[in-house]
């Protein structure tokens, strides 16, 4: 078993590694489009912002030198790896803004104010990024935006939902950053971490025309039954701008070429691959119990692949909030097919974050065998009744199954590899 689970650690890693933004960056910042911008002279001022922000400025200020004219980098808690010459560094928090996030949100709006049309910002957007970047309404408190995006967190709603009610909520978000900076232009280089790569969505549009209605974000409120003042409902009524006449954006990196590089490395390894989605977005432990009936299918009978076979997915599923415990939805995940797989020989699932952090915890994800569940009961620990408390963190943590990466530098959704020899 050790075999095959080093196996699924190597695809994983390797495939983490193959969308991590510095070669991304820089292939954009020589691409035609960029350096046409630059021969036009003017400023160029750099604004990063999310979990992978200070690994993509890093790649901007070695390729771009002393034609960079200075900037902002605001990343998470942990993710900064020290100075970059000529940037204010700052971190902030995730997955809920704080006084940081409105700090370095002011002082980034500070340095792209009163630019000209020669001039140019450079956008660097990757993951997380709504919680990372945010100047509040009029009206609108940090208080506020903490609670909405706890309640949207809580009850399920997906990336693009809670984005499309923090647009409305912001003087950064949906479009309005790139009305900030007018008349001077902005080039965005993003890694997506949005299903289909939507860019209105990824960090809720800085500098994208919103393709969401003020009316879809009053229906999300219905939908979910969320809580909000009087002031707030009045905000989610007003319209985003629908068309920016001053941005160009390239997509440097996503979840179909995370799975393409694990399905590529799986293949080098021996693996018959099968590519199942790249839009996984169902609840978490639907997808385990979903991943372990292929597992058994494969097992009984040979299809959709004869083993040695990897089957892979993308994504980002999300989780019901009904318990106490700890975990994250690529844990919750891993435990819900540990309790599929058990008792299947040479059989493993693993499930983690490409940005190396799974929910409010150190691990990335889970890695789970056909033997998890039964180390589980005999440390006396119940999986269902582990699952039904939102508590995967710690069943996976006492069998050893937990995946621990660190940050990663780059955030592109989740990766979920089914190995079977």
């Amino acid at each position: 078993m050790k075999q095959i689970r080093d196996d699924a650690m190597k695809i994983g890693l390797k495939a983490i590694e193959t969308v991590l933004p510095e070669n991304a960056v820089r292939a954009a910042l020589q691409g035609g489009e960029f350096t046409a911008r630059l021969s036009g002279g003017g400023e160029i001022v750099l604004v990063a912002i999310g979990k992978a922000a200070w690994r993509m400025a890093k790649a901007a200020s070695e390729t771009l030198g002393e034609k960079l004219s200075g900037g902002t980098v605001i990343t998470k808690y942990g993710h900064s790896m020290g100075p970059i010459e000529g940037l204010e560094i700052f971190e902030a928090g995730h997955p809920f803004p704080d006084g940081n996030t409105l700090t370095a949100t002011a002082r980034a709006l500070e340095k792209v104010k009163n630019l000209s049309d020669k001039d140019t910002v450079l956008f660097l957007v990757s993951g997380g990024g709504s919680a990372l970047f945010e100047k509040p309404r009029d009206g609108v408190s940090l208080e506020d935006l903490v609670s909405v995006t706890d309640q949207l967190l809580a009850c399920g709603a997906d990336i693009v939902e809670i984005n499309t009610i923090r647009k409305r909520l912001s003087s950064v978000k949906g479009g309005r950053f790139a009305r900030c900076v007018q008349p001077a232009r902005v080039f965005a280089v993003v890694l997506s971490d949005v299903l289909g790569d939507r860019l209105d969505s990824i960090a809720s549009g800085p500098a994208h025309p919103d393709g969401s209605t003020a009316r879809e974000s009053l229906r999300i409120v219905e939908k979910y039954g969320l809580s909000l003042r009087p002031g707030l409902l009045d905000a989610l009524g007003e319209e985003t701008p629908k068309e920016l006449e001053n941005v160009s954006t390239v997509i440097a990196g996503s979840v179909s070429a995370l799975c393409a590089a694990a399905e590529s490395s799986a293949a080098g390894l021996g693996y018959r691959t099968l590519l199942l989605t790249t839009t996984l977005n169902c609840e978490a432990r639907e997808a385990g119990s979903f991943l372990a009936s292929i597992a058994r299918q494969i097992r009984a009978c040979g299809t959709p692949l004869v083993p040695p076979c990897a089957v892979v997915l993308g994504g980002e599923t999300v989780v019901h909030l009904k318990g106490k415990g700890r975990g994250g939805r690529n844990q919750e995940l891993a435990l819900a097919a540990a309790l599929g797989i058990r008792g299947l020989k040479d059989t493993v699932l693993l499930s983690l974050g490409s940005d190396g952090t799974d929910g409010p915890t150190d691990a990335a994800g889970g890695l789970v065998d056909g033997h998890t569940a039964e180390v589980l009961a005999g440390l006396g620990m119940d999986p269902e009744a582990l699952l039904a408390e939102n508590d995967s963190y710690r069943g996976l943590d006492a069998c050893g199954c937990l995946v621990r990466t660190g940050p990663t530098g780059t955030n592109v959704n989740d990766l979920a590899v089914l190995l079977v020899r």
